[in-house]
């Protein structure tokens, strides 16, 4: 046998892999572990990655054939699954279906800018047409969906895509939330011509009339590796608001937000039932959090989260450094999909593929939120007096850490 041969070729097949953004050649690990273990062993397997939704195997959930034939004709992943909650005996279930949308750009980003933000929306139009065919209620995008992530360039002529709230994008989907009735969470960079032409990071929240009920901005804006976001806007002004729709209380955390245990909270605190993290985020630096950030937080805040991150490796027209002591590059790294699901309960969906465009639905019932509210006990628990005064006492400048020393250790001097 010529292993030198062998071991050669399996080298060549995981670097064309790394390349293309799959997992060994597969879409996701969800698929990977289906096709090469034992059915009986996957079933196990996957009981201990995502969990079971009320004690059973989350429901697969027949899709509309106009849905999977919109999804052929335009190559983009589609998949659909059911969280069920116990049943009540004062309180009827309140399903609501909910999609997330997932999606590479179309041109190059030496293309002319308006170019380019059509392109993807009608790149974008077809899957949202499948939402709509799917019966969604609330269907959310991915971060800043309608330009390259290109904020690691610090190239300040990308801040040309920046529109108003109620700017081009927001008019094209405005249309599409009043014909299919849906509430779309549209997250776009933002210019607020009222106040001086600032520069925001925000989703615009698109009630199922085709209204604007309001708006988010980013929170937490990274300052790690390409992440050089903070070149172009800020920390947002909008707090923590929750959006009552016709479907449900919706909010959204958005990308770097996720990192943050207590953003999260708030957005809980203020009666959030389902919390969407629009994301764009790229595999060597985030990808094993991925999976655990927003599962954790459904868990914490007896909520559902719905993740989502673009695909694709853009590349630009000038290599950047970013001063991390990194050669200098012309693309971000690999967005690396695998938007998914999680529920209040530990449960998750399997995720969308790791390089193609795909639309992720999922009916959830909401009375799942109260009913591990219920049984958990984690807002009876939780000790929101202690966390106060705690942050409270550590925003004074001469707050000093609640430490007790062992008196016999030996003073160390820093």
């Amino acid at each position: 046998m010529d292993t030198t041969h062998n071991g050669q070729a399996k080298e060549e097949a995981a670097a064309a892999a790394v390349r293309d953004g799959s997992v060994c050649g597969y879409e996701s690990l969800d698929r990977l572990l289906r096709d090469n273990l034992r059915p009986e062993v996957f079933q196990e397997v996957s009981r201990l990655l995502i969990g079971l939704n009320c004690g059973r195997t989350l429901e697969v959930v027949p899709l509309a054939d106009s849905a999977k034939a919109l999804s052929s004709e335009c190559d983009f992943d589609i998949q659909a699954f059911h969280f069920t909650a116990d049943k009540e005996v004062l309180r009827e279930p309140r399903v609501v279906r909910v999609g997330l949308i997932q999606n590479s750009i179309v041109l190059p980003t030496t293309a002319p800018f308006l170019d380019q933000k059509r392109a993807i929306h009608q790149k974008v139009k077809p899957m949202i047409d499948a939402a709509g065919a799917s019966g969604v209620n609330i269907l959310c995008l991915q971060e800043a969906w309608t330009m390259p992530f290109a904020f690691c360039t610090r190239e300040k002529r990308w801040c040309e895509f920046a529109e108003p709230v109620d700017g081009e994008s927001t008019r094209f989907l405005q249309d599409l939330a009043k014909k299919y009735n849906m509430v779309i969470v549209n997250p776009i960079l933002e210019r607020d011509v009222n106040h001086g032409e600032t520069i925001w990071n925000t989703a615009v929240i698109i009630g199922n009339h085709g209204n604007i009920i309001g708006k988010h901005r980013k929170n937490h804006i990274p300052r790690v590796g390409d992440f050089n976001e903070s070149t172009y806007y800020m920390e947002g002004n909008t707090g923590h608001p929750v959006f009552e729709t016709a479907y449900g209380k919706i909010a959204v955390n958005i990308c770097y937000g996720r990192h943050h245990p207590l953003n999260w909270l708030a957005f809980g605190l203020n009666g959030a039932e389902i919390v969407f993290n629009p994301s764009a985020t790229v595999g060597e630096l985030s990808e094993p959090m991925w999976p655990i950030e927003a599962r954790n937080a459904a868990i914490a805040n007896s909520y559902f989260v719905g993740s989502i991150n673009r695909v694709g490796t853009e590349t630009f027209p000038n290599p950047f450094t970013s001063g991390d002591g990194k050669p200098q590059h012309a693309d971000f790294g690999h967005f690396y999909g695998s938007s998914h699901f999680s529920a209040p309960d530990a449960s998750c969906t399997p995720s969308l593929s790791r390089h193609r465009d795909g639309l992720l639905v999922s009916d959830m019932d909401l009375n799942l939120c109260r009913q591990l509210k219920d049984k958990w006990g984690f807002r009876m628990t939780a000790r929101y007096e202690l966390y106060a005064d705690i942050l409270a006492q550590y925003l004074k400048p001469e707050f000093e850490p609640q430490v007790i020393s062992d008196p016999l250790l030996q003073k160390k001097s820093y």
